[in-house]
């Protein structure tokens, strides 16, 4: 199912960039487009995870470097009942973390540095179940293409801006090339809207199930979300369409941020746990990670 959806995904994404190539430079803006389309899509199967974790300066980790950090993650694949992922490390002050590769044998958990300094083990252990989750899930590969395919129609759009501005050069004209410069980009934007909320609460399930205590993330889920409302992500500001990839938005909220964000309400999220965790009958489950 989840193949089905990035398959379908990639070709609305495609669709737009090729529409947008048309608008810009007509029957040749539209076949050059398309060739580029075609080439971005292969690329962004085969290498997106490579580019996210690159844009984040992430290093691999291996048990020595992070001992505590990559014991977690062993024993939770483990406990999913997935391959070992590798194990990254951003140097990044605000606490957060995201999964990246095109399936559960190429894939890649990333932890800041801000995270494993903030929370407990026990804490860590339900953010990294919740990454296995969208490993599990095969969230991953449409997380990747979606942050490199909106990231193309969003400079697309602004190329727009620079270049198309001759009424003789492109189907619209100048008021054409300003509702288009604005439009492609929220089109893009709705598109990771569409794939995160619900894809969100999934793997938060999926997560407290997979370390068997839904309050370890819930209080993780708090953590981070203050900490990124007063620690800046320097990172993720310069690449916006790559922030539906984190557990928790790492941008800051500004303008139409409220609007077209790409994650729950972390009030809700946590709601949602503790009502698991009632139902379980795990309560206010505490004591060291094992």
């Amino acid at each position: 199912m989840n193949m089905a959806r990035t398959f379908v995904l990639m070709a609305a994404m495609t669709a737009l960039f090729v529409g947008l190539g048309y608008l810009l430079g007509g029957p040749v803006g539209l076949v050059i487009a398309l060739l580029v389309a075609f080439a971005m899509n292969f690329f962004a199967y085969w290498n997106s995870d490579k580019v996210v974790l690159r844009m984040y300066g992430a290093r691999e980790a291996s048990e020595a470097d992070a001992p505590e950090y990559y014991r977690i993650v062993r024993q939770l694949a483990q406990n999913a009942q997935l391959p070992m992922p590798k194990v990254y490390i951003m140097e990044n002050p605000q606490p957060n973390a995201f999964a990246t590769g095109r399936d559960p044998e190429h894939a890649a958990v990333a932890a800041t540095t801000g995270l494993i300094a903030m929370l407990t083990p026990e804490e860590l252990a339900g953010v990294m179940a919740h990454e296995l989750a969208h490993v599990r899930n095969r969230d991953t590969l449409t997380m990747t293409i979606t942050a490199t395919l909106a990231g193309a129609i969003s400079m697309l759009a602004n190329f727009a801006f620079f270049f198309g501005g001759n009424r003789n050069n492109n189907a619209m004209g100048i008021v054409g090339l300003l509702a288009l410069m604005i439009l492609a980009p929220l089109a893009a934007g709705l598109v990771q809207m569409a794939i995160s909320r619900a894809r969100e609460f999934e793997a938060d399930r999926w997560g407290a199930e997979i370390c068997g205590h839904p309050l370890w993330l819930a209080s993780a889920l708090g953590k981070i979300s203050e900490g990124a409302k007063r620690i800046d992500n320097v990172a993720a500001e310069r690449n916006p369409a790559t922030a539906h990839m984190f557990i928790i938005n790492p941008l800051h909220a500004r303008a139409l941020d409220g609007l077209f964000s790409t994650h729950p309400n972390t009030d809700d999220r946590i709601v949602r746990l503790q009502r698991m965790a009632g139902e379980t009958g795990q309560g206010r489950a505490t004591g060291p990670w094992a």
